[in-house]
This record gives C-alpha cells, structure tokens and sequence, in this order.
C-alpha cells in the first residue's frame, strides 16, 4: 500500500466547487443538510484525487479524518502481526468511511483505509467533524445510525463467512451491493469472500453467479 502524498485543495477554493457540492449533496449523510449548515462546513473540507493503492488512513494511529466519497471504491482493511490482510468493507460513491467509534473511545485506529479505484474523497479532521455534527443533532443522529448499520453489516459478513459456502456469499454480496459487484476488481472480491479469484472466476463461468 502506497502512503496518500497527493496535493490537497480546500473545496471552497476548488474550480469543481459547484460540481463537488453536488455531488456532497447526493451523500448518504449529507443529502439532508441545509443550506446554511453547507456554508458552516465548507471552510472545513478538503478535496484530492487518489489512485488505486492509496492509504487515507493507516491502522493503529490516532490522527483521523472523516471521509465523504465522491467517486471510486475504498475498503476498510485489518492486518495482523504476520502481515494478513482481511478486508471487512467496501465504500462506493455516495457513502463514507470513518473511524468514529475508535475516536470516541480514544483508540487507536483498528484498521486502515485504502483506495481500491482511482477516487475522488473529501475529507476534514474527524474532531471538526464531530464538533460540527454535535451542533446538529438531525445530522448527528443520521451520521451515527450510520456507523451502526455499517458495524453490523461488518457482523454480518463475518458470520457468513463461516455459515455460507462460495456461491452464496457471492449472491448475498450482489443482493447487498448490486452498484458494487462489476466495479471492484476480482481479486479484491474474492478476498473480502474468502475464497480465491480462480474460484469466483469458475462459478461465473459455471453460470452459479
């Protein structure tokens, strides 16, 4: 994984400005935000282009950002002492990612954050965002029932890896994801599966996917 080392721009002073609040706007977090409450957070955000590899945030620190993606595919990753990665999440367009719960528990970060497309983020420190969203409880309640949905999904998946074999882990990762499936590359899939590239290549051959 390669460290993120990409020149960053303030939104407000961005030449996509206009277009990178549109899109904020279509956020799963967002999209209820006033006009006003925009304007309050603007001076805030930052905006930067990142390609496939990039690291946003790195397991087991303490420094941390809140993430709204534009455009592109993150995953939320874990490593071990021995250096294996397990991937527990995929983001998309539209979605965030964060490390909230850590930060409220004055934790390190559990995980790391990492560009599995090319992708456009926007970002502000994860304590200007909370101070913004304590100031809003409509926000704060939306953002949290967020990160709640989120964890438990991360269950889900954890469980099913262990209760389902190949092909329905794949058929309940299309039925969850749809928007997902064809834009996350093969090998990335079969590794939040749990099964290998050549096996997930077989069963959509095979006519099982």
């Amino acid at each position: 994984m390669r460290q993120l080392e990409k020149h960053i721009d303030r939104v407000q002073d961005h030449p996509d400005r206009n277009f990178i609040f549109r899109k904020l706007q279509q956020n799963v977090i967002l999209k209820e935000m006033s006009e006003q409450q925009a304007a309050e957070l603007e001076p805030h955000l930052m905006v930067f282009d990142c390609k496939k590899g990039d690291v946003l945030l790195h397991q087991g620190v303490y420094e941390m950002d809140q993430f709204f993606i534009l455009d592109g595919i993150l995953k939320r990753v874990v490593t071990n002492a021995e250096a294996k990665e397990m991937i527990l999440r995929f983001a998309g367009r539209n979605d965030i990612e964060t490390s909230y719960a850590a930060w409220r528990l004055k934790n390190q970060t559990p995980y790391s954050i990492v560009s599995v497309t090319k992708a456009r983020i926007v970002k502000l420190p994860l304590p200007e965002w909370v101070n913004f969203v304590d100031k809003h409880p409509a926000l704060k309640q939306t953002f949290e029932h967020e990160v709640t949905r989120v964890m438990s999904d991360i269950m889900a998946h954890t469980i099913t890896l262990h209760l389902l074999h190949a092909p329905g882990r794949v058929h309940r990762f299309m039925r969850k994801h749809a928007d997902l499936f064809e834009c996350i590359p093969k090998k990335e899939l079969a590794s939040y599966l749990n099964i290998s590239a050549e096996t997930l290549s077989r069963l959509k051959h095979q006519g099982k996917i």
